[in-house]
């Protein structure tokens, strides 16, 4: 990897933002994703991603939808366009293939994809899966999406869909597929299933050091070699927000964060969201929280020790003021990715 190969990207989950203390309603909340899109690739970003999920105050449960519209004439014409994450194991392969290749076509060829278990589980009762089968399910949609990516005709079968019989899809991806990651929250058998499959890994870092997953990366690399694979990229996801400077950034994102993760730790079990724990987050941890400077070297710091390719921030959290997210994404893209590169031509990152 050199710097002038690392990529910075932005990830959305779609959360509901505010305007001046009024909460957007979805549809505008839809109008001001491609909005930021055009905004991102104004900017420089390298990738826009939007997630997949089917909760209250969230809007990307269309995401092949909206990423067809941000990929109009009109709102942008190079930055690449991916998903963060795709919940494979409740979407049809077959469906899946066909709405990606249809906007890889339509965006010129800018298609990607993210691609994870779930997190959260809303998706199974929602399309009437079994959460008992959470493991069988991914591993099974997985070994049939990428064989409708690398084979011209494919017949299978399994235990989740109808079998397939010399089956081919239209319209056609390009040769070998789009670019296809996965999504790894942890489990050291993420990264060896990605490497099995041949196919990068994005590590999900959302609480704790991020050089944690060092051990990860070694373990992926190892089983890429294994697998007979050639090198695969690395990147990583996390949150943060971009300000002026450092107190502005903390002090903002600390009033939304705040009120997010004490609803998970209620939901789901995270630790509590005090302010020193807060705090210890963004000085060692997996928040992206300063100014351009201070975001930039630790993101020059942990592509240094996780032998990263991508780093995606992302920077949408429930009401945030779209003002607050508009100045992320300018600084991200004019300051923080510039900078970043520049550090790690200084001190390149391990090959």
């Amino acid at each position: 990897m050199t710097a002038t190969t690392f990529d910075i990207g932005l990830n959305s989950f779609g959360e509901v933002a505010t305007d001046n203390g009024r909460v957007l309603d979805d549809a505008e909340t839809l109008r001001l994703l491609v909005e930021e899109a055009r905004l991102a690739e104004a900017s420089g970003i390298d990738v826009f991603s939007v997630g997949e999920h089917y909760r209250a105050d969230h809007v990307d449960s269309a995401t092949p939808v909206l990423l067809a519209a941000v990929a109009t004439a009109t709102a942008t014409d190079r930055i690449r366009l991916g998903t963060s994450v795709t919940v494979l194991s409740t979407n049809d392969p077959v469906r899946l293939y066909q709405e990606f290749s249809t906007l890889d076509a339509v965006s010129g060829g800018r298609a990607q994809l993210v691609l994870g278990r779930g997190s959260a589980t809303d998706s199974f009762p929602l399309f009437g899966y079994d959460l008992a089968d959470y493991e069988q399910l991914f591993d099974e949609k997985l070994e049939l999406l990428v064989r409708l990516q690398r084979e011209e005709r494919v017949t299978w079968s399994g235990a989740h869909r109808a079998a397939l019989v010399e089956q081919r899809l239209r319209p056609r991806m390009p040769a070998g597929g789009i670019p296809t990651w996965i999504g790894v929250g942890g489990s050291p058998h993420s990264v060896v299933r990605a490497a099995r499959h041949g196919l990068p890994v994005m590590l999900a870092v959302i609480g704790g050091r991020p050089q944690r997953f060092a051990g990860h990366v070694d373990l992926y690399h190892r089983a890429l070699e294994q697998s007979g694979h050639v090198p695969q990229p690395v990147g990583q996801h996390s949150l943060g927000l971009v300000a002026d400077t450092d107190d502005e950034a903390i002090e903002t994102w600390w009033r939304y964060w705040e009120p997010v993760v004490a609803q998970l730790a209620e939901e789901r079990g995270f630790y509590a969201p005090t302010r020193e724990r807060y705090e210890a987050e963004i000085a060692d941890g997996a928040l992206y929280v300063g100014s351009p400077e201070t975001v930039a070297r630790k993101i020059a710091e942990v592509a240094r020790d996780l032998r990263l390719n991508r780093f995606d921030l992302k920077y949408d959290i429930l009401h945030l003021p779209r003002q607050a997210r508009a100045r992320t994404i300018e600084l991200l893209g004019r300051e923080v990715a510039p900078r970043v590169r520049e550090l790690l031509t200084k001190e390149p990152a391990h090959v």
